[in-house]
């Protein structure tokens, strides 16, 4: 009897195992699943809403946000991750990265109106250049806003000024829609 005839050697394999996919797998995506119901723990009650999800997984991610206990949270965080298995988790993350994606532009948006108002306060020549890239600037303020920041500073009163010139920014500079 040779190696190739030994009836162990020889693979058989099963179809219907072929299309199934692997316990591996289906372990990964049911942790998946739960990593993306964690995430939705963490939004605000509106955002939630917004997802048009089934009412017993909202109600299950709004309870979760109660949950102080370390292993009760745990719990329930896997009973979140199998309700997640009744949902197209493609929406939920889509939507999620948008929201995310949003937030960061508005992020940098805000960076912005503080570089230049660091700028405006710091260097006399950025008046100029803000009003060449801003034409639409009231000048006259934002010069008596920077002359009142800097009387504000040198007698010690709080920054009420330097807050009206970023409130001003905010009103001039547009937030560039996402």
């Amino acid at each position: 009897m040779t190696v190739s005839d030994h009836p162990q050697t020889v693979s058989q394999t099963d179809p219907e195992s072929e299309s199934r996919p692997s316990k591996t797998r289906l372990k990964q995506e049911m942790h998946a699943l739960q990593a993306l119901g964690e995430r939705l723990v963490e939004l605000e009650p509106a955002r939630i809403a917004e997802l048009d999800l089934p009412e017993k997984l909202a109600e299950a991610l709004l309870e979760a946000r109660k949950i102080t206990s370390h292993g009760a949270r745990r719990r329930h965080l896997q009973f979140i991750g199998k309700l997640m298995r009744a949902v197209d988790p493609l929406p939920v993350q889509e939507k999620l990265d948008a929201w995310q994606h949003t937030g960061m532009r508005h992020t940098a948006w805000l960076h912005q109106l503080e570089r230049w108002r660091d700028r405006l306060i710091s260097d006399e020549t950025a008046v100029t250049e803000f009003v060449q890239t801003y034409p639409h600037t009231d000048v006259r303020q934002l010069r008596t806003l920077l002359r009142n920041i800097e009387k504000e500073k040198l007698a010690g009163k709080p920054p009420h000024n330097f807050r009206a010139l970023f409130q001003l920014l905010r009103q001039i500079i547009p937030e560039i829609p996402g």
